[in-house]
């Protein structure tokens, strides 16, 4: 019993990792669904939703009245969950071209984003963060995946950087997601978006759930209207480091609760006979990645009670220690190489926060802004 469940704790770890992955790169060999894209310019409502955020707002606003979308197509809605600074003097002042909608108390992200749907008018709807910064055709290139009548929501790709520019640990581990999220989209459909930068129909926002993460939630409606989401590659976000750790895995502690809630509420989404292929990619993408700590737990103890039985489980036993022994010195000196393993642990140690929290029933609904580099990182368009 106790190698049993070694071995189905190791299998269900790589099958998170690395096993569905490659069974979505082996299904790419016989099924591909291509976006048929097309320069469109349909009516597009740009939301930004922000709480505190007199610092950054000017520039995220400068930044978006710089798109080479037709401004006369281009509303820019300032979602402002009930700020107590200068967030909403300086929406209003910047130009007759931006709205603000101001939530009359704190309700969290997606309440701010909710009033801003409601007050929309554009037909494509796209939601980005205050600290997100986009090259001056990100709109055009996003919106051009809607030509495609299959396709309902379309997420950007993350590109994470430090305050030199350079990528970080996670910046790899965010290349990892990106590289999924490409597969999912050439076989079917996205499991989730970057909640940074992503667009959709209107008719996708509008079962809107104020409590729980827009980009998850619109995910599953589109897959409802049996429609797609799909990653587009030529769609960038830009975003810096947090520059505190503790932030940072606070952020993903609330982050998985969240998609937990939503996860919750969509069970029969888990149905394959009615969602077909799209079950398995969720099954795969978030629960088995969210039974991942239980997992390592599961390999370590058992591992170490079965040290003596043989070779191979002394050199397993070894190489986990190893692993973790090279997170903690990625995490004491931040050395590139080794904050891989170190944001892994990080990652799964949130995780196993957020089932301890959803368990005691915390759905963790508002937010403040991260605490990333103070500017918008600089971009260079190709």
């Amino acid at each position: 019993m106790t190698e049993l469940v070694f071995w189905l704790s190791v299998a269900l770890g790589i099958y998170a990792y690395l096993g569905y992955p490659s069974a979505l790169a082996a299904l790419c060999l016989f099924k591909t669904r291509e976006v048929k894209k097309s320069e469109i310019t349909p009516r597009v409502s740009f939301i930004i939703a922000a709480h505190n955020e007199e610092r950054r707002l000017l520039e995220k606003l400068v930044n978006t009245l710089g798109q080479d979308y037709p401004g006369h197509l281009l509303e820019i809605i300032v979602a402002s969950d009930c700020s107590t600074d200068r967030t909403d003097e300086i929406a209003r002042a910047c130009t007759d071209r931006i709205r603000l909608v101001r939530a009359p108390e704190r309700r969290g992200k997606e309440a701010a984003q909710q009033l801003a749907v409601e007050a929309a008018s554009g037909e494509i709807l796209i939601f980005s963060d205050v600290a997100t910064a986009l090259a001056p055709d990100a709109i055009s290139r996003i919106v051009m995946n809607f030509a495609d009548p299959t396709v309902g929501c379309v997420s950007s790709v993350d590109r994470f950087v430090d305050a030199e520019g350079r990528t970080s640990g996670e910046g790899a581990y965010v290349r990892y997601e990106m590289w999924l999220r490409a597969l999912e989209s050439r076989v079917n459909s996205l499991v989730g978006l970057s909640g940074s930068f992503f667009a959709a129909r209107r008719e996708a926002c509008r079962h809107w759930a104020a409590d729980r993460p827009s980009d998850f939630t619109v995910l599953l409606n589109v897959v409802d209207m049996r429609l797609r989401g799909v990653s587009d590659p030529e769609s960038v976000g830009f975003y810096r480091n947090i520059t505190d750790d503790r932030r940072e895995f606070e952020r993903k502690v609330r982050t998985v609760v969240r998609g937990m809630a939503v996860l919750g509420s969509n069970l029969r989404m888990l149905n394959p006979f009615r969602y077909g292929l799209f079950s398995w990619q969720l099954a795969s993408h978030k629960l088995c990645r969210w039974f991942v700590p239980f997992a390592l737990i599961g390999a370590c103890v058992t591992n170490a009670m079965l040290v003596g039985h043989s070779t191979l489980y002394r050199a397993t036993f070894l190489l986990q220690l190893a692993f973790y022994a090279a997170a903690f010195v990625g995490y004491k000196t931040g050395r590139p190489g080794l904050k891989i393993p170190f944001f892994l642990v990080l990652v799964n140690l949130a995780i196993l926060n957020a089932w301890c929290r959803f368990a005691r029933g915390e759905r963790m609904t508002s937010w403040s802004p991260s605490d990333r580099i103070r500017a918008l990182p600089q971009i260079s368009v190709r």
